[in-house]
């Protein structure tokens, strides 16, 4: 009688890899059913709403809550956080500069806000730190900057 070629170990691992090769085969078949499914949704089914505080529904919105915004309400960006009165002289003290680069910045002595100051907005002579200098304050595209600095005499 002879012995069988295959060993019960070798059997086993066929059977495992066949078993789990069909059940892939299931998963996929499952996955192509589901999204034959989720593409036969109508359109107002894929439609999504928002309501009127913002959050997204599946219902279309109440017409009798709808509100009038006037476009100059509309803020594009971020909110300004500069309350200062612009064109004011101002006075000051010169928390650092760079005389390479040509910019610094300003401690404003009432709001004790730092502002920054460009060469080309100094009136005469160089700015060292903690000079005290008089100063106008324009919005520029970043924030704050000093315009008109001076020195002060001591």
């Amino acid at each position: 009688m002879a012995k069988s070629q295959q060993s019960f170990n070798k059997k086993e691992m066929e059977k495992k890899r066949r078993k789990k090769k069909q059940e892939k085969f299931e998963r996929r078949q499952m996955r192509k059913l589901e999204k034959a499914e989720r593409g036969k949704k109508s359109f107002e089914e894929q439609l999504a709403y928002v309501d009127e505080n913002g959050n997204l529904s599946s219902t279309p919105p109440d017409p009798s809550k709808k509100r009038e915004i006037k476009v100059e309400d509309i803020q594009l960006g971020a909110s300004s956080r500069y309350d200062v009165p612009i064109n004011e002289e101002r006075r000051g003290k010169v928390k650092f500069f760079n005389e390479e680069k040509g910019y610094g910045f300003i401690i404003d002595s009432e709001s004790r806000e730092s502002i920054f100051v460009h060469a080309n907005n100094i009136e005469g002579g160089v700015l060292k730190q903690n000079d005290k200098v008089s100063f106008e304050i324009e919005m520029g595209a970043k924030g704050l900057s000093a315009i008109k600095v001076g020195l002060v005499g001591a």
